[in-house]
């Protein structure tokens, strides 16, 4: 006699999001470099029926709230983990830009790792990445 499989938390979540009907999740991904195309890729992909997740926060733009480097530092933290869950919840993940730096490319691994497509608005950066 076997014993039950277990079933993982990210296994329920996509059970979740199956019977609650929910349109594709996109996770937008890329340097903040890229936020007004970001915006845009929001738009389109908003457009075309889909929930999109991206970075709230662009931290190389002055802002009082990141305005200590020591808290501008803490935040990065606690945003790369809060993207890294946004990645979790997507069913799959856009790249936007014509850059791949280190931390979108740490994303796209996290994705890939995950099972999740990925999507480049510029096609010619992303077979390394």
């Amino acid at each position: 006699m076997s014993s039950p499989q277990l079933i993982t938390p990210e296994e329920k979540l996509a059970d979740a999001k199956k019977q609650l009907s929910f349109p594709r999740i996109v996770a937008i991904c890329g340097s903040t470099r890229f936020m007004a195309e970001m915006n845009e890729a929001d738009l389109r992909e908003t457009k075309a029926g889909r929930i999109v997740v991206k970075p709230g926060c662009d931290l190389k733009s002055p802002h009082e709230l990141w305005s200590d480097p020591v808290e501008a530092e803490a935040l990065k933290i606690r945003l790369d983990e809060l993207h890294r869950s946004k990645i979790l919840l997507a069913d799959e993940v856009l790249v936007v830009g014509d850059y791949v730096g280190d931390s979108t490319r740490a994303e796209i691994a996290y994705a890939r790792e995950l099972g999740r497509p990925v999507r480049f608005t510029h096609p010619e950066v992303g077979p390394g990445a």
